[in-house]
């Protein structure tokens, strides 16, 4: 009867291992299908930049980029931690501040600075 029981519990430690096994390559395979679909995206988005031109092109690209990272960023704290949900949101925070600082390089004088100042004040920079 020993034996039994000891079969048993080493047969479901071996599927309990096989199973995490499995787990750990579906997470990794979504990451990677994660990261694909945002680099597909983001070269759908840069070629709908290319017709534009001057600030339109900047704020365009930026906004492209600034999507691609948060997507990543996001595709890797699916895949971790806290940590990992730290990092994304401070890369989705610093690329949305990249365009709104763009945004902001369209105007001029008074109006320049104070939407500098608010994306300042708005993106904790």
């Amino acid at each position: 009867m020993k034996k039994f029981i000891a079969t048993c519990i080493l047969t479901c430690a071996a599927v309990g291992a096989h199973s995490l096994a499995n787990a750990a390559d579906a997470v990794k395979s979504q990451y990677k299908a994660d990261v694909a679909a945002a680099d597909a995206d983001y070269k759908t988005a840069k070629a709908k930049c290319k017709p534009l031109k001057g600030n339109e092109q900047d704020v365009c690209t930026k906004e492209a980029k600034a999507t691609h990272e948060t997507a990543i960023a996001d595709a890797k704290a699916k895949r971790k931690t806290k940590d990992a949900n730290k990092d994304a949101a401070k890369t989705t925070n610093d690329a949305d501040y990249s365009v709104a600082k763009e945004k902001c390089d369209a105007l001029k004088g008074a109006e320049q600075d104070k939407c500098t100042t608010a994306a300042k004040a708005k993106y904790g920079k």
